[in-house]
Parts: C-alpha cells; structure tokens; sequence
C-alpha cells in the first residue's frame, strides 16, 4: 500500500503559475505509474496528467498541454504538476493517484489508479 499527501493548492490570478506536489510514502515509490486528476464542482472527476515510473513517458489532457508539466523524483518519492498560465477552468480539487500495475493503455481512467491523495485546491480568479 502507498499514502499520498498532496499540496501546493492555493488561490491564484488568472496566467498565475502553481506547483502541486504529491509526497508518498510505503511501497516503492518507484514501482508506481502516477497520475494527476482534477475535479470542479458539479462535474466528474478528469484526468490532467501521467507519468510512468522512470518517467519517460508522459501525456497530458489537451486542455493543459503546453501549460502544464507533470514530473517525478523517485529518490524524493514525489510527483509533481507544474501549472502555468492557470485559467478560470483549471480550478478544481487535483488529486494524484498511482496505479501498481502499470496499465498505461488506459491511464486517463481513474478506475485504473490503485492509490488516492485527498486532494488540493485549486482556484484561479478571473
């Protein structure tokens, strides 16, 4: 089993950066393929962003690309969403989450993810 704490969340203008960190601790993290989810109100939870476990593969929701960079530091046990440009619609609550066994045909699903953060909020004022 992994725990994950997410932080970074904050209030922020509109073009304002953020960076979201996801600590974990227990299992290995490195044995983990990780994922950033969001979720605004009224909606279904969405995916943002992947990462697999050394980090050489990534993909991205195409309303983030090119705004957002998910990355990890296995030695840290920590993953990370750098948010740039941030936009009204980015906010949500963001989760991170870790699938143990790598299904990365079907990351963008959050049934896929073994493991939750309680999740950090995110808001971008207009």
């Amino acid at each position: 089993q992994v725990q994950l704490v997410e932080s970074g969340g904050g209030l922020v203008p509109t073009g304002g950066s953020l960076r979201l960190s996801c600590a974990a601790s227990g299992r290995i993290f490195s044995n983990y393929d990780m994922g950033w989810f969001r979720q605004a109100p009224g909606k279904e939870r969405e995916f943002v962003a992947y990462i697999n476990w050394i980090g050489i593969i990534r993909d991205y929701v195409d309303s983030v690309k090119d705004r957002f960079t998910i990355s990890r530091d296995n030695a840290n046990n920590t993953v990370y969403l750098q948010m740039n440009s941030l936009k009204p619609e980015d906010t949500a609550v963001y989760y991170c989450a870790a699938d143990a066994r790598s299904r990365s045909g079907i990351r963008r699903q959050s049934a896929t993810y073994d493991y939750w953060g309680q999740g950090t909020q995110v808001t971008v004022s207009s």
